[in-house]
């Protein structure tokens, strides 16, 4: 894969279940952290996108689990990303740092609001334009 963005975590131990593995639900927190920090990497904050009028919203998310992690394992949340129509789609994949082993494979829809209204948003593309045909991986 052509990864654009990576962010190395590690498990909390409030986030395991009984099982002792990750709770299902705290994967598309780590997800949705990525995507926030990978935004910030880019230049600009969530929270200053909304103060601009821009709202960037999960319309869909389908995530696949591979292997579990459990309470301090070290892992990087990694993305690539593709822009559909007036989708931009995250492809966001979890691997465990000690063996390598994929954890997570997700895919986050995510569309704009702007100004209130379902929109294509000119600020993104400029934005994301860099990255939606990268040249190489991280």
């Amino acid at each position: 894969m052509n990864y654009i963005y990576e962010l190395p975590m590690k498990v909390r131990d409030y986030e395991c279940d009984l099982q002792g593995i990750v709770n299902n639900a705290n994967y598309q927190h780590y997800l949705e952290h990525t995507r926030h920090e990978f935004l910030l990497s880019a230049g600009v904050s969530f929270a200053g996108l909304h103060e601009q009028g821009v709202d960037p919203v999960v319309a869909r998310i389908n995530m696949a689990f591979k292997t579990p992690l459990r309470s301090g394992d070290e892992f990087v949340s990694k993305l690539y990303m593709k822009k559909e129509g007036i989708k931009y789609v995250f492809y966001q994949d979890i691997f465990r740092v000690s063996d390598g082993k994929v954890c997570l494979k997700g895919v986050v829809e995510t569309v704009c609001v702007v100004n209130g209204r379902l929109s294509d948003s000119e600020l993104f593309d400029r934005l994301f334009a860099p990255y939606l045909n990268p040249c190489k991986s991280v």
